[in-house]
């Protein structure tokens, strides 16, 4: 095989979103796990003006779009059918079908009154929802509700099956289910923990697994390393932390990696790094990736090893603006990403580039900038880069 590095390398855009009447900035992207081979695969966008829009993944044209939910926080697929959760302020978690050209939720999962959920994930098998809250009278709640379907109770409003309220301090910012196990969850907050939970356990106590301390207001959460059991992290002052959970049965230290500031030490090629996106776990090879980026639109690609973060490539000439939003596809290699400037691109390696104009960058005022602005938010303790 390739090695992977060099897939990244040779990254190219093959497709642009094609343009909408509102430009806004595409917050989050996911895309649907189930096989279309007939209509091929489609993509779900967060969107600054409180929508969430379809696409068609090879044309990155819009089907359909969901509008008029403002306070909408990152968006996901379900693993074996193709509904499409995002969280919302409103204490909800909206459901959508992706295929229905209905732009009404097909399911409201209510959370507890006074609750303001920013953060959420859905489990492997698609049986659980867990969204995290806002901070409410000194409460930071892990929320779950059962998000099977059951044919005996077609209601579209679902109830809590129950939350986790001692472990977090604060605003509770990332919720991800392992890849696999779908009893396992981890949350990050602006509290700096990292907690991981086996929510098969029947209490809050002796579900926690393990804390980590990211020292730093959490931003990104994953899983990685062989049968997923390791974590990482990254932190709203561009902090980076990866843990070993092998490790916690041994006198082994549990950190592999902790660098309170990854602009300070990564030598990028093209110049400088900016702000953190995210990660990607590649399973074939057992590698882990830190994305990155620039202001100007340059997206870096950083390996991850114990010994430290290293450059790996940078693809320039795509976005004009800050990229918030990527989306790694195993299948093909394929690299979805979403920027400020209203793009959506689609990268895959070795492809001929066509001809495009680089669009200016599009400064776009917002309702919702000042909550999902993770980058420069002065309520999650962000060192502002002078």
């Amino acid at each position: 095989m390739e090695k992977i590095e060099e897939q990244f390398a040779n990254l190219n855009i093959v497709k642009r979103s094609s343009e909408t009447k509102e430009p806004t900035y595409l917050l989050g992207i996911d895309t649907s796990k189930t096989v279309q081979t007939e209509k091929g695969s489609l993509v779900a966008v967060l969107c600054s003006n409180g929508s969430i829009r379809i696409y068609d993944k090879e044309r990155l044209n819009v089907i359909r779009e969901f509008r008029g939910y403002p306070g909408l926080n990152g968006v996901k697929f379900a693993n074996s059918h193709d509904s499409v959760y995002s969280s919302c302020t409103d204490g909800t978690v909206k459901c959508w079908d992706a295929r229905l050209a209905s732009g009404k939720p097909v399911q409201l999962f209510k959370g507890y009154p006074s609750n303001i959920f920013i953060s959420f994930d859905i489990s492997s098998n698609d049986h659980v929802i867990c969204a995290g809250t806002e901070k409410v009278d000194d409460d930071a709640l892990l929320v779950f509700w059962d998000a099977r379907i059951n044919s005996q109770d077609l209601s579209t409003t679902k109830e809590p099956l129950g939350a986790y309220s001692e472990t977090h301090s604060d605003d509770i910012t990332q919720v991800c289910f392992h890849p696999s196990n779908p009893n396992m969850v981890v949350s990050g907050s602006t509290d700096g923990l990292v907690n991981v939970f086996d929510i098969s356990a029947d209490t809050e106590d002796d579900a926690l697994v393990t804390t980590c301390n990211s020292v730093s207001s959490v931003s990104f959460i994953g899983w990685s390393g062989k049968d997923y059991k390791q974590i990482y992290c990254m932190t709203h002052d561009e902090g980076f932390c990866w843990w070993d959970l092998n490790h916690l049965d041994t006198d082994e230290p549990i950190t592999c990696l902790n660098i309170p500031d990854v602009r300070e030490v990564i030598n990028v090629k093209e110049g400088i790094l900016d702000y953190l996106i995210g990660g990607l776990y590649h399973e074939k090879t057992d590698k882990l990736f830190v994305v990155g980026g620039t202001n100007t639109g340059i997206i870096h690609i950083m390996s991850c090893m114990t010994s430290g973060l290293v450059h790996v490539t940078s693809l320039q000439g795509g976005h004009a603006a800050t990229v918030r939003s990527f989306c790694w596809n195993m299948q093909d290699d394929s690299l979805l990403t979403g920027g400020e400037d209203a793009q959506l691109l689609l990268w895959k390696p070795g492809a001929v580039e066509k001809t495009f104009t680089k669009k200016d960058s599009m400064k776009i005022a917002s309702s919702v900038y000042q909550r999902v602005r993770v980058h420069s938010n002065d309520s999650y303790k962000r060192r502002k880069n002078q």
